[in-house]
């Protein structure tokens, strides 16, 4: 069974994180699945956890009243899913679904925010990364409404 430690350092979203951080958020570690179809969480519900995904596709949604469920967003292997753990209220704005079959560790959100309070450097180093996904999700999102709005005018 591979260590959790070097499965988080292999990745490329803690790439170059330094050594002492990794130990820490291996504590705070586990490994999930989810089904294809499953929902791994709902918009609204508490967020306390992210995941890192090792395997699959999971869809990031926001629903529509008159259309639905939006895919605003696909993530496979090696990509990080959810940092609604990060700011208060903790809650999810989006839907994730798995597309297939999918393996993720999931970091505890409480756990991190503990050890981030009582080690800011290691706090800023995960703001920094995160700042990155937040960026790349806006940019998801505002494309997705340019859509909509060209088909539905």
């Amino acid at each position: 069974m591979e260590n959790l430690e070097h499965i988080l350092a292999e990745q490329s979203f803690f790439k170059g994180m330094d050594q002492r951080y990794l130990e820490l958020l291996t504590g705070c570690a586990s490994n999930v699945r989810f089904e294809a179809g499953e929902y791994i969480f709902r918009a609204e519900e508490e967020a306390n956890q992210f995941y890192l995904i090792r395997q699959g596709k999971v869809a990031l949604e926001a629903f529509a009243p008159e259309r639905g469920p939006i895919v605003i967003l696909t993530l496979e292997q090696g990509e990080v899913l959810g940092w609604s753990w990060l700011f208060p209220p903790y809650r999810w704005r989006f839907d994730a679904q798995a597309v297939e079959f999918t393996r993720a560790i999931a970091l505890d959100g409480a756990c991190l925010r503990k050890k981030t309070e009582e080690n800011h450097d290691m706090g800023y180093e995960f703001m920094k990364r995160f700042s990155q996904l937040m960026a790349r999700a806006l940019l998801a999102t505002r494309l997705q409404l340019l859509n909509v709005y060209e088909l539905n005018p």
